[in-house]
């Protein structure tokens, strides 16, 4: 199957982006949105961000000028996807909204086409369940801005066929992105679930006073090298954002709670950047970096949240949602890491990490204990670099 033709519903900041990828590998898009001014307010994006790459000698300016050509605009959805060969939403993260409109685009969209949701954590079974074509409907997971981050996604529904999976994963190649399969609908997917867990339980120790916003961004700082620290990275990201995953998790995910700390920040309109002000303030709307003092790094282990990351990831790879490459490979491109949690743990020593484990479900109870692979691989004294061997072999 050649995809020759795609809509992208919404033109926003994530469906402006990948109309633009879109365009540049070729095909004709047609990009729709609620309102004129809307789809409008994506195609003058889409022409900055071209002409900024014509700029720097990555494309040329015939290439740019013929790239923004290939987009459409359309406000009518039935019109936005009438003889295209693949469809894919990225409206709001509201799932009853997304299930409409499948329904909607199911009635519409030629039978032959795919249909594939850019949603980052809600389930793809459930909006497939919206349509006759359970079979076609796929997530297509890109990360902010897809222009820019290399990372997509594919998530199985559990209807989902070997062969939508296959042309999803070669889109994403044309695309210039490198595809990780998710074999399971799981919640968060691969990058979300392996990170919003342990970050979920740091906000929990900020919120029961037991360290301050800025002893944990020093500790993440300076002690683990993390460019932005872990609030400074919410507010980079969009403290909204990580609300709306996180109160996600709590709805399908048993024994994981929620931390008040985001949405007391929402309620607020503290958003972060965008907003001017979240954890930290930015009078410009712009980011800067955080200057925090060596000294508030002494209190916290900014490796607690990698520790609760390495359990997640371990449970994925034990319940086949991923292979332990692809998930290590998500997390990397994901979040811009040097290395994913499993060459971490390698490299920390998985009774380490273990160990580590026992003490933070000792305090915060049994959601944090090992993960049975872990434990497996502790008897096995399958321990990482130290014994040559652990996820991976070392020689």
């Amino acid at each position: 199957m050649e995809i020759k033709k795609v809509a992208v519903l919404g033109a926003g900041a994530m469906g402006h982006g990948i109309a633009q990828l879109a365009a540049m590998a070729g095909m004709e898009v047609n990009l729709r949105d609620i309102s004129d001014e809307f789809v409008q307010a994506g195609i003058d994006k889409i022409k900055w961000s071209l002409n900024k790459m014509a700029e720097k000698g990555k494309i040329s300016q015939e290439d740019a000028e013929a790239a923004l050509k290939r987009i459409h605009k359309f406000v009518s959805l039935p019109d936005a996807v009438k003889g295209v060969d693949f469809v894919i939403e990225a409206i709001p993260e509201k799932l009853s909204l997304k299930k409409e409109t499948f329904a909607e685009v199911d009635r519409n969209a030629p039978k032959h086409a795919i249909l594939a949701s850019n949603t980052s954590a809600l389930p793809i079974s459930e909006m497939a369940s919206a349509t006759t074509r359970p079979e076609k409907v796929v997530g297509m997971h890109f990360f902010n801005p897809p222009q820019l981050m290399r990372l997509v996604e594919v998530v199985r529904g559990n209807k989902t066929s070997d062969e939508t999976v296959r042309v999803t994963v070669e889109l994403a190649k044309k695309f210039g992105k490198e595809p990780v399969v998710v074999n399971k609908d799981v919640p968060g997917f691969i990058a979300n679930r392996c990170t919003i867990i342990g970050s979920n339980l740091v906000h929990w120790m900020v919120y029961n006073g037991e360290y301050t916003v800025e002893e944990v961004d020093a500790a993440a700082i300076h002690k683990a090298g993390m460019p932005m620290g872990m609030f400074g990275l919410l507010d980079y990201s969009g403290i909204d954002i990580a609300y709306s995953v996180a109160k996600f998790m709590e709805e399908r995910e048993p024994g994981f709670k929620a931390c008040p700390l985001l949405e007391e920040k929402v309620k607020k309109g503290e958003l972060g950047v965008k907003t001017g002000k979240g954890f930290y303030t930015y009078p410009e709307k712009k980011w800067v970096p955080l200057d925090l003092p060596f000294e508030k790094a002494e209190k916290f282990d900014p490796f607690i949240p990698v520790y609760v990351g390495v359990n997640v990831a371990a449970e994925l790879l034990r319940n086949g949602v991923a292979s332990k490459e692809d998930i290590d490979k998500a997390l990397k491109l994901g979040f811009n890491l040097p290395m994913g949690y499993f060459e971490l743990a390698d490299s920390i020593g998985i009774d380490v990490v273990v160990q580590k484990l026992k003490e933070i479900s000792a305090k915060y109870g049994p959601f944090y204990k090992p993960s049975p692979l872990l434990e497996e691989m502790v008897k096995k004294g399958e321990l990482g670099q130290k014994t040559k061997k652990g996820f991976y072999t070392y020689e």
